[in-house]
């Protein structure tokens, strides 16, 4: 450690120390913080290991001892410097006085957080121990993976666990410290089969193996093939260690000697000998190692931290805007602060019908929706009119025979005519009012959208709000609709300006004349001109298509023009104009501006979460 310690002097201790100081503000509730999080099977040897890292005991015993997260903060001090610890967790933060006390602290912990028995929680507990006997190192301990629920547990007290483990190892910015015993099988440890499903690459995952002289004679290799990644690869390897047994603590062994026999075990050892050479066998390296991948786990995560506090803190800020800063006591004040909200609203919905940015923030447009709806109409008509003239070609001669009266051949029946016409015209109406129902509702809903984000907890205000868009869309719904009915029936009147109809069938011949050229030549329409009759009956489909032209073309723009007109600018005329009424009632002013129950929790959460980024932003920019 003492190369270490010189080495990295100035940079090992400020980098925890940034997310150890981050961590204490609650940041991690708002990102994920580098971390390293150890994970081990019941019975790993998971809590020795962290034992001789702290230098303290902590809870031991056979079922689940770890039944909180534990943070447990290490900082190395001076050489003569005494030591000191320190619990907290909700609201209760405690110094203790001695190490032999850190273990009973953590039980009286655990169960104020998760109760009387064997139940486990996610709140954390965090353990500080400063001393010069520790590393430089954060560690988050999680409960063993258990399989079998045991007197007391929950039957699916595995899978809590396994929840709360993966909550952890999920987060790319975790480092996973997988605690496995040398003697059992690396292919059936759990906790390891975790961190793959987490970390398929092994990239952040480093292997901790334990309990060596509990190796069968016979079969060191195999530890051996694992350590030298052989087995299952990870890319920041595996170390070896050897803990304190059962044995050692029954007769009191105390952890500065254990360290001392665990270098002689692996110094002396036949077949580990070279691990220890390595570098890869201890407490003391494996601290060593732990420390320098945490702040290189760090140093590599700062960037992207600094993204993630600035896009939180902008969302923060934004919901916060939302919610407002609530209203005054002051009665004065109150009026003001509703005559404002409503104002603000209502000039919004006419923004709104004006296609105009929106104060609220909101990025409502319906004119984008009404140019698709508007054009799916005009589509309609089109196909409607080739409908019809496919129809008139194809059944000219049973209208020759039902509509012809007592005229001569070449003689047009204006009765046959105004008949098909209206006939065909009528067809129209229903869809045009379906149109309007169908657009009536997109900008209601637009209005009840404008409605939510401007009156933002304030439920009653929401709640009249409502009201009135919902009343005035069946108002304006009903006049635009006797507005669409009245225009069909005015369509009824077969007219048009001479000029106009005179234009249309000119060019309806002159299309008519060039497609026959193509499609039978010079010859036939000469012949044509002899088959009175047939000439008859061309020149009234000439009529019939050329009027449903001018007809359609007028529909065209004069139904989106009722429509937008009563649903759209009369609406939101209507509305600001019942909004700005309604607040002159000063007696209903406290009933619209009761506000949710919930608000006032949830602005004063954003305002401490923006607190603690700020002050995060803070410790960042200093670092």
């Amino acid at each position: 450690m003492t190369n270490l310690n010189e080495q990295y002097e100035e940079k090992v201790r400020p980098c925890i120390d940034l997310i150890d100081s981050l961590r204490s503000l609650g940041v991690e509730k708002d990102l994920a913080l580098p971390a390293i999080a150890v994970i081990g099977d019941q019975s790993s040897g998971k809590s020795s290991v962290l034992e001789a890292l702290s230098g303290v005991a902590l809870p031991r015993g056979s079922g689940i001892v770890t039944r909180c997260p534990l943070e447990l903060k290490m900082k190395r001090k001076k050489e003569g410097e005494g030591w000191q610890g320190k619990i907290s967790y909700q609201d209760h933060e405690e110094e203790i006085q001695a190490p032999a006390d850190v273990e009973k602290k953590i039980e009286e912990a655990q169960i104020q957080i998760a109760g009387v028995g064997v139940g486990i929680s996610e709140n954390m507990i965090s353990l500080e121990i400063a001393s010069p006997d520790v590393p430089d190192l954060t560690l988050i301990d999680l409960p063993g993976i258990t399989r079998v629920a045991v007197q007391g547990q929950p039957v699916n007290i595995g899978e809590q666990i396994k929840k709360l483990i993966h909550k952890f190892i999920t987060k790319q910015e975790t480092i996973c410290l997988v605690v496995h015993a040398c003697n059992v099988d690396l292919a059936t440890t759990e906790a390891l089969q975790m961190a793959q499903e987490e970390d398929p690459e092994g990239e952040r995952t480093l292997g901790i193996l334990t309990k060596p002289d509990l190796v069968d004679k016979g079969t060191e290799q195999m530890v051996i093939d694992i350590l030298q990644n052989e087995v299952i690869h990870l890319k920041k390897g595996y170390m070896i260690v050897k803990c304190r047994g059962q044995q050692e603590i029954m007769e009191k062994v105390s952890l500065a000697e254990a360290i001392e026999r665990e270098r002689a075990f692996f110094a002396d050892h036949t077949h580990f000998g070279s691990l220890y050479d390595d570098g890869r066998a201890t407490v003391p390296r494996l601290a060593e190692q732990l420390t320098l991948e945490l702040v290189h786990h760090i140093e590599k995560s700062l960037p992207r931290l600094e993204e993630q506090i600035e896009e939180k803190l902008e969302q923060a800020q934004a919901e916060l805007v939302r919610y407002g800063t609530g209203p005054p006591s002051d009665a004065a004040e109150r009026l003001y602060f509703l005559i404002d909200k409503v104002t603000a609203f209502t000039q919004d919905a006419i923004s709104l019908a004006a296609g105009e940015e929106l104060r609220c923030g909101e990025k409502l447009n319906i004119f984008s929706a009404l140019r698709r709806e508007f054009d799916k109409w005009s589509i309609h008509l089109s196909h409607t009119g080739h409908k019809f003239n496919t129809r008139i070609d194809r059944e000219v001669a049973i209208y020759e025979d039902k509509y012809r009266g007592r005229e001569l051949p070449g003689f047009i029946n204006y009765k046959t005519f105004e008949v098909m016409v209206k006939e065909q015209i009528k067809q129209l109406e229903e869809p045009a009012v379906k149109k309007l129902r169908d657009i009536a509702d997109a900008i209601k809903k637009l209005f009840l959208q404008l409605a939510q984000c401007s009156f933002t907890g304030f439920p009653n205000l929401l709640k009249t709000a409502k009201a009135k868009i919902e009343n005035i869309k069946l108002e304006r719904e009903s006049t635009a609709e006797s507005m669409l009915r009245t225009q069909f029936k005015m369509e009824m009147i077969v007219y048009s300006q001479d000029s106009t109809y005179s234009n249309s069938l000119s060019d309806r011949k002159k299309e008519e004349s060039e497609e026959e050229e193509k499609r039978k030549g010079p010859k036939f329409h000469k012949e044509r001109n002899c088959m009175d009759n047939h000439a008859t009956l061309q020149e009234l489909m000439l009529h019939l298509k050329s009027y449903y032209n001018i007809a359609s073309q007028r529909l065209a723009d004069q139904v989106p023009m009722v429509i937008r007109y009563q649903m759209l600018q009369e609406s939101a005329v209507q509305l600001q104009r019942q909004m700005m009424q309604m607040i002159q009632d000063k007696e209903n002013m406290e009933f619209l501006l009761k506000e949710d129950l919930n608000i006032g929790c949830k602005r004063a959460t954003l305002q401490s979460r923006i607190k603690r980024l700020m002050k995060a932003r803070a410790y960042l920019m200093e670092f």
